[in-house]
């Protein structure tokens, strides 16, 4: 049989290079199994702002990854959100290593974030490190720097990781194990220290150039970059109330014996998991309770209590349980919706792409709701607005006014902001700030971050309530985020008080409701990176049925079910 050739197709040899292309256009070429970090250098060279990962045909890679194919390739900065990730877990890492050289006998715990950008950490089984000795750790944590260390992984089996952990006593990562389906665990070995942590590393220490170490008592801190100025160590601002709250969290859990993952995954096998929401949701009330007292000891002067907080924080469960509690008191709530003060739609302002800004303060008018809210505290009727969405345009609402035992309750993002109430006097407010602050950790080196709860909440709830895919959910989550950033985050020091949304045993109640909503992500998607992660965190985690969750919970707004949701005061 006679077979036509195309004289454009010829043989060849197999070739013995592979070729990485950026996304610049720019192309390399080097033997099989050059590590993805060769390549990086030849194209960016010595950056200032550290590369510490990249995308390789859309997935995650260390940079020590072995190039085995052709691909492309799309670095990632310390200034994008999973290389800053990478770079704080690998700093944390360089930290413990370094404590572990110097003192060890001492057990690093990474508690917590601090906004100024840095983790809050305490040492157990010896006497907090001293001013001098924490500067011995941060002179040593810069030599390591410096030598530029390299950060490598394994593959170990279980039984080997477990006598590792057992012998070091971290008896958390040991019941932790008890779970895991796979048969090994990866371990990092830095300058002979092996340990887990959950993500990926940097290839070496010399990546790792821009931290700080600073007391901080009743512990210290490991100060970062945020990605948004990656080579700057911000300057600490002390927030009283933020520490506060994180404290007062970490007392809650050693009153329910719950420090860790693992300590919740043992709650729910020894069946006492139905106490654990309990009590958590129990001091729940007791917090709601006690910021409605605040405000009835500040009456007849406060008329307006105003409620800010992130995304998923529980803002709207939490303002009808306090309206509940102000109830209790004689106090009569009356929301103030934010949404019906829109400006129309054509003076609306726009962003620097050219989209209306729907969160910006100017996309409000303060002028009327201003004048309205001196009316109301006055006793006059008003006509109140309602703000109709599909047209973007104002029409007229319901005439309402008030009496002397009303008090005004209004939430949303610029609840804080001084900008949006200047026609009354600042006693005249009490001021709140919601937010979902967690402090149960996977391990006492590896966090649970506060985001990513605030995150699976919004996934699940807009997936409930709303109809969106959680690929719609995650596509939208740095516009959120960036949202927060400018509108919410620079005022939360303005509030009275704050309220911690955040309940311990949640995200083993999200897991079952999220992991679906994730595995339909498609592997193509741009998304899918952030899928898997969340996937990875949420693997740890015990599965908990929702049936045993109060109906008033703040979960409920997420999950659905709350007693609250068409409630109105």
């Amino acid at each position: 049989m006679n077979h036509k050739t195309d004289s454009s197709v010829w043989p060849a040899e197999p070739r013995q290079t592979v070729q990485v292309t950026f996304l610049g256009g720019n192309t390399y070429e080097a033997p099989i199994g050059t590590s993805l970090n060769a390549f990086i250098q030849t194209e960016l060279g010595q950056n200032e702002v550290p590369v510490v990962a990249a995308l390789v045909d859309g997935a995650l890679r260390e940079l020590s990854f072995p190039i085995i194919r052709d691909v492309q390739v799309q670095p990632l900065l310390l200034s994008d959100s999973d290389g800053v990730r990478i770079y704080r877990r690998s700093l944390a890492f360089l930290l413990v290593a370094a404590v572990r050289e110097l003192f060890p006998e001492a057990q690093v715990y990474i508690d917590h974030t601090i906004p100024s950008g840095g983790f809050f950490c305490h040492v157990r089984d010896r006497e907090p490190f001293s001013i001098a000795e924490l500067e011995r750790i941060e002179t040593r944590m810069r030599d390591m720097v410096d030598q530029d260390l390299p950060i490598t992984r394994e593959k170990v089996p279980l039984g080997e990781v477990v006598r590792i952990l057992t012998a070091r006593q971290e008896t958390e990562k040991v019941r932790l194990l008890a779970h895991r389906n796979k048969d090994y665990l990866t371990l990092y070995d830095l300058n002979g220290v092996r340990d887990y942590f959950h993500g990926y590393m940097v290839p070496s220490t010399g990546a790792l150039r821009y931290f700080r170490v600073e007391n901080w008592p009743p512990g210290f801190v490991l100060r970062y970059p945020r990605r948004h100025r990656p080579t700057e160590i911000l300057d600490h601002v002390d927030s009283p109330q933020l520490t506060a709250t994180f404290r007062q969290y970490g007392e809650w859990l050693r009153v329910l014996h719950l420090e860790s993952v693992s300590d919740l995954n043992s709650a729910m096998a020894n069946d006492r998991i139905r106490e654990v929401i309990l009590v958590s949701e129990a001091l729940h009330e007791q917090q709601v309770a006690q910021i409605a007292r605040q405000i009835v000891e500040r009456r007849p002067r406060v008329r307006l209590v105003l409620i800010a907080g992130p995304s998923s924080a529980g803002k709207t469960t939490f303002s009808k349980r306090l309206s509940i509690q102000l109830l209790s008191h004689g106090v009569r709530p009356f929301p103030l919706e934010l949404d019906n003060y829109f400006v129309e739609r054509d003076q609306t302002p726009r962003d620097a792409e050219g989209n209306y800004d729907f969160e910006a303060l100017e996309a409000l008018d303060l002028q009327l709701f201003n004048e309205h809210l001196m009316a109301l505290m006055r006793g006059d009727e008003i006509e109140l607005p309602r703000f109709n969405f599909h047209t973007g345009l104002r029409e007229t609402g319901s005439s309402v006014h008030i009496g002397p035992d009303h008090i005004i309750i209004v939430e949303g993002i610029h609840g804080l902001n001084p900008k949006l109430v200047t026609s009354i006097p600042a006693e005249y407010a009490f001021r709140i700030f919601a937010s979902a602050l967690t402090q149960l950790n996977i391990d006492r080196h590896n966090r649970v971050p506060t985001t990513d709860t605030r995150l699976l909440r919004r996934i699940v709830r807009d997936a409930t309530y709303r109809g969106y895919t959680a690929e719609d959910t995650l596509q939208r989550w740095e516009s959120v985020r960036r949202g927060e950033k400018n509108h919410i985050m620079p005022y939360q020091d303005r509030a009275d008080v704050l309220f911690n949304s955040a309940l311990v045993y949640e995200l083993s109640v999200l897991k079952p409701l999220a992991e679906p909503l994730l595995l339909q992500v498609e592997p193509e998607s741009p998304r899918r990176v952030e899928a898997k992660r969340l996937l990875a965190f949420l693997s740890w985690f015990q599965e908990c049925g929702s049936e045993l969750i109060p109906d008033n919970s703040i979960l409920r707004e997420f999950v659905g079910g709350s007693i609250l949701r068409d409630y109105t005061p």
